[in-house]
């Protein structure tokens, strides 16, 4: 379908250079066919700043001046934030119930560090965070969950811990009822159970802005990798595995895997749920 004659329009040949600057700079891969997609993506912001070309967005981008103030803008806008509370569940009862356990009874003085490596809008930590809440494990021993984002955008909803009726439509409703109040525009999240996620913003293709959060045990990263390509998953694992506390535990996605990558990680199962393990 061609852009709308006021639209400026993604050659081929611009989307190749375009594509291949925001998969170094974010991870986010684009093949050939969503080249209409990620025009119509940044379209809003060649029109606001003037521009009449991609080429001139690209040299933004690449050289600047205001490139640093820009790319915030083209991660909100190519962020995927489809989330919601108590998604993929399996995988943290099999923290909880399984993994957690055995890392205590390994070091019982050792504190316990959890990174949600891509947060979105906060959902998934905080459900984390309910889960521990509800096993008791939070009076047992301490526990530390950040939770980072490459989107601006996103940790500003985090942050708020306000969410509308979508994000619960898995959680069991007790659970509603106790952690969350009624204000405008939606349900906020309980501010004592809040303040336990460290937020912070960090993109996964920088290393040195991962490296505080990897020296975890344990990771999810889950729902991330779809968009990434080969070669950027093996090198963002790779560079957590490198900080990562042994024993460590990796988290992906349900419709992630790792298996056709080279990683120091093993697979293995969890309960009903599996999950990648640094030795």
């Amino acid at each position: 379908m061609p852009p709308s004659d006021d639209e400026p329009e993604l050659t081929a040949n611009i989307f190749v250079i375009l594509r291949d600057l925001i998969h170094e700079r974010l991870g986010i891969y684009y093949d050939a066919e969503k080249r209409r997609l990620l025009a119509e993506k940044l379209a809003p912001y060649l029109g606001e700043r003037g521009m009449k070309s991609f080429l001139d967005y690209y040299y933004l981008l690449k050289y600047g001046p205001g490139a640093d103030e820009e790319w915030p803008n083209v991660v909100d806008a190519l962020s995927v934030q489809e989330t919601y509370f108590w998604r993929e569940i399996g995988q943290i009862q099999a923290l909880v119930d399984r993994l957690l356990p055995g890392i205590v009874a390994a070091d019982p003085n050792r504190p316990v560090s959890i990174w949600c490596a891509a947060c979105a809008t906060g959902e998934e930590p905080l459900t984390i965070a309910m889960y521990l809440n509800e096993a008791g494990w939070f009076d047992r021993l301490p526990i530390k969950i950040c939770a980072s984002d490459a989107s601006p955008a996103a940790l500003i909803k985090a942050r708020r811990g306000v969410y509308r009726d979508r994000s619960f439509r898995a959680i069991p409703g007790r659970l509603v009822e106790k952690y969350f109040t009624d204000v405008s525009g939606g349900r906020q999240i309980a501010p004592e159970l809040h303040a336990r996620i460290h937020w912070a913003r960090a993109n996964l293709t920088v290393a040195e802005e991962i490296a505080p959060f990897a020296a975890s045990q344990i990771i999810f990263c889950r729902n991330v990798f779809i968009y990434f390509s080969e070669q950027m998953i093996a090198r963002t694992v790779r560079r957590m595995a490198e900080s990562m506390q042994r024993p460590g535990y990796l988290f992906v996605g349900a419709a992630e895997s790792l298996l056709k990558i080279s990683t120091d990680f093993e697979l293995q199962e969890a309960g009903d749920a599996f999950v990648y393990a640094l030795p």
